[in-house]
């Protein structure tokens, strides 16, 4: 049979190739950069990482539970620790024989049963033959960035492309968004800007990343709290240790702590406290360098980060193909089509603590439902009325989530993780053992 195709050589890439290689399933990873890592990597050029990032969440919370993150990593790690980690792990599990680097995918089309595959590498463009397609080029590379109500004449930058602060240096700095990374930027803007301010459409929860000495997502430690009581719990802590955000002049939230991505910054509000970042609500015009407020207030400015977010962009592939619904695919668990047995979306999910584990635990539910796929188990067929009886149905344990596009692919992580593990454990019910497959490249079909 021919092997399977797998897009990205990130984290998700990388464990998605390992649970094939576990079950004996052939497949091929394609790479844009030379190296793994993705995102994580900032020489990737498609990398989205700036100089001074971090987790927002602790390493212990965050790694794959079989490959610790070493004693002497901070609970924090910057983004170079973390390109080191998943280069130990695509060493560790022998991920880099099973890459084809500097390889661009520019097309993935349906055919006979399977998919075709164009590259490019060195110029050389390249059609291949494969027997399922795996997308795991990640969900943070294409910016989100609304036009302006108005033209700026200064400067103008997605956070995107933002690298490191030289590029504040003596300007006068507008943030829009304050998401995790628009947090960052601000604050990385302080140390260089002549001034910065920020401007905040909706209100936000603002999370430390300590409270009592401890990672604030190891707050309870092993225990499992119910929601309710997790969110009332961390929502007192915080107020003690950070107040509320209407006391830095910031809006207050008009939703449940947890139904929206908080942010996991207190630095931001550190810099407010002491007038080094002055908070501006929602703008209506832009004339020139002059930007006006929803309060009346106007101000000029000679640099604008939109710290907007990002949307989803498969652009090797059409959108049919994905299901698309509204702002994401519409998919079972995030991943599974209704309609495919060979196309899987990998890693298009967030939840508040799922780390690189959880989504090591989606990698090995898909290649073993593709293993039992090709094996004809019972169980596999039972899976596949699921996926078609429930795809689009979101795994929200409950929670309200916003109705934004950032949020369209969220899910609640202990729903989230028992369905994967309720799915696993239904296919392994008449696991067979490794399935003999002969072929372990593509065949090419035009060059």
């Amino acid at each position: 049979m021919k092997p399977y195709a797998v897009i990205g050589a990130g984290p998700m890439g990388l464990c998605t190739v390992r649970h094939l290689l576990k079950l004996g399933i052939p497949c091929v990873g394609f790479e844009v950069h030379s190296e793994v890592g993705g995102l994580w990597d900032i020489d990737n050029p498609t990398s989205t990482m700036y100089a001074s990032a971090h987790l927002i969440s602790s390493k212990k919370m965050t790694e794959f539970a079989d490959f610790p993150m070493d004693e002497d990593v901070p609970d924090y790690p910057s983004h170079r620790a973390m390109r080191d980690y998943f280069r130990s792990y695509a060493r560790k599990f022998g991920l880099y024989g099973h890459y084809e680097f500097n390889t661009e995918v520019l097309k993935c089309t349906r055919s006979g049963g399977g998919w075709l595959v164009t590259t490019r590498r060195k110029w050389q463009e390249k059609t291949r033959a494969f027997s399922g397609l795996l997308i795991a080029s990640g969900t943070l590379h294409h910016p989100n960035q609304p036009e302006l109500p108005g033209k700026f004449s200064g400067e103008l930058l997605h956070s995107a492309q933002y690298r490191s602060p030289e590029v504040f240096t003596g300007k006068r700095v507008l943030l829009i968004g304050c998401g995790n990374s628009g947090a960052d930027i601000a604050v990385d803007a302080v140390q260089r800007a002549s001034s910065v301010e920020i401007s905040l459409r909706r209100g936000y929860h603002f999370l430390p990343k300590y409270i009592a000495g401890k990672p604030v997502d190891q707050l309870g430690g092993k225990l499992k709290l119910p929601d309710f009581f997790k969110r009332r719990i961390t929502r007192a802590l915080t107020n003690f240790s950070l107040g509320r955000p209407s006391q830095y002049g910031l809006p207050e939230p008009d939703y449940q702590l947890f139904e929206s991505h908080p942010v996991v910054n207190s630095l931001l509000l550190h810099h407010i406290g002491h007038g080094d970042i002055n908070p501006r609500p929602d703008i209506t015009s832009v004339n020139a360098a002059k930007v006006r407020f929803s309060d009346g207030e106007c101000r000029e400015y000679d640099l604008i980060v939109q710290a907007t977010g990002y949307t989803l962009n498969y652009p090797f592939i059409e959108s049919r193909e994905l299901n698309w619904s509204g702002h994401a695919p519409s998919l079972y668990l995030n991943v599974f089509h209704p309609e495919s047995d060979n196309l899987f979306m990998m890693g298009m999910v967030e939840a508040a603590g799922l780390g690189w584990e959880g989504r090591n635990k989606q990698a090995e539910l898909v290649a073993l439902y593709i293993h039992q796929l090709m094996a004809g188990a019972p169980s596999a067929s039972r899976f596949r009325k699921t996926i078609q009886q429930r795809a689009g149905i979101r795994i929200d344990g409950g929670m309200r989530y916003l109705n934004l596009e950032r949020m369209a692919y969220y899910v609640h992580k202990e729903a989230y993780l028992k369905a994967l593990a309720v799915h696993k454990a239904d296919l392994q019910k008449d696991l067979l053992p490794r399935a003999a497959f002969y072929q372990t490249g593509g065949s090419e079909v035009t060059s």
